[in-house]
């Protein structure tokens, strides 16, 4: 059954297909309709490398650095590929204990030797989580590894979907030991800077080890650099940061989560909006690097962590923005594009 609020989403995507005043038109009327998607405060719209929207409400300036949340999972899954194709790592075959040893002795001895890279980068563990009630507790204890390994066993590994921070702080920890640097030296040397992305410092664990995961900073654009630099298979300019085998790998679907049937991959998200595949990087509260390939299209939307009505589920209405009127109108301008050819 198609909610009122559904419906009304149609309604004026349509209304902005049918514009009298061609293509043009919906963008402003998507920048428009920004201002009542409260708690959002800021909308980048990007086809074809080319910024055709952009807007900031409720006192979000373009300069502010948002808390992305863990729009910082999909962040440290590309330094994962770097670190392979740099030889600092093996691959994501490599056994977990082989990489944290002398954790091993936490882990449950049924499944110690059969955890690989591959599950804790695809929340595939098997491990109960450290993400939702169990945050608390695990970032209020001594030792945030071994808090996380020393989880019981929900399920084999690969055979279920467990959510835990705990498993993007493990592969925080994997990296500093692997390059020889903290994480934010290592992020900013071989992904950010490039980018010209500066990154402010945020939460370490009793060790002094960056939280894997959650709190780091971004501006907008910062996140909209990002999301082009996916786009295109991980090249900037003649540079390619990223391997562009890395990023199919981010992207496949490797398992399913069980709350919301969104799929994953490598700490980045896929389901198909408005009749197109698209990838996706979320935070808490509304933080979101939408990736289209089909339609060359990158979306950025930032929200604000207060302000928030009750009841009202804000995740699915910016989703439904995406589906119902984003693309449709993006979809309108290739299709006016191509007529005109």
């Amino acid at each position: 059954m198609i909610t009122l609020q559904r419906r009304l989403f149609v309604y004026i995507a349509l209304l902005c297909l049918f514009s009298v005043n061609g293509y043009a038109q919906p963008i402003d009327s998507l920048l428009a309709r920004g201002e009542a998607l409260s708690p959002l405060n800021s909308l980048i719209i990007s086809w074809k490398g080319e910024v055709v929207g952009e807007r900031y409400y409720r006192g979000m300036r373009s300069n502010r650095v948002v808390n992305v949340k863990s729009v910082s999972k999909s962040l440290i899954s590309p330094l994962v590929g770097i670190a392979i194709r740099d030889s600092l790592l093996e691959g994501a075959h490599q056994k977990l204990t082989s990489l944290l040893p002398e954790y091993a002795q936490y882990i449950e001895e049924s499944h110690r030797d059969e955890i690989l890279l591959h599950h804790v980068l695809s929340m595939t563990t098997g491990l109960e989580g450290t993400s939702f009630q169990n945050y608390g507790p695990w970032v209020a204890s001594s030792d945030w590894v071994k808090f996380a390994l020393s989880q019981p066993s929900a399920c084999p590994p690969a055979s279920c979907m467990t959510y835990s921070t705990g498993n993007s702080h493990l592969v925080s920890v994997i990296l500093s030991r692997a390059s020889g640097k903290d994480l934010r030296t290592y992020a900013r040397d071989v992904f950010f800077r490039p980018l010209g992305i500066s990154l402010p410092n945020w939460d370490r664990d009793p060790q002094g080890y960056y939280l894997g995961g959650n709190n780091m900073g971004l501006r907008p654009r910062d996140m909209l650099k990002i999301g082009e630099l996916f786009r295109n298979k991980g090249q900037y300019g003649d540079r390619q940061i990223v391997p562009a085998s890395w990023i199919d790998r981010m992207w496949e679907t490797y398992t399913i989560s069980p709350w919301n049937g969104h799929r994953h991959g490598y700490y980045w998200w896929n389901r198909t909006f408005g009749g197109e595949k698209t990838h996706f990087a979320w935070g808490y509260g509304g933080q979101y690097i939408f990736i289209v390939p089909r339609l060359e299209l990158v979306v950025v939307v930032t929200s604000s962590l207060s302000g928030r009505r009750r009841g009202e589920n804000h995740n699915r209405i910016v989703q439904d923005f995406l589906a119902y009127e984003i693309i449709p109108a993006i979809r309108a301008r290739m299709n006016a594009g191509n007529a005109g050819e």
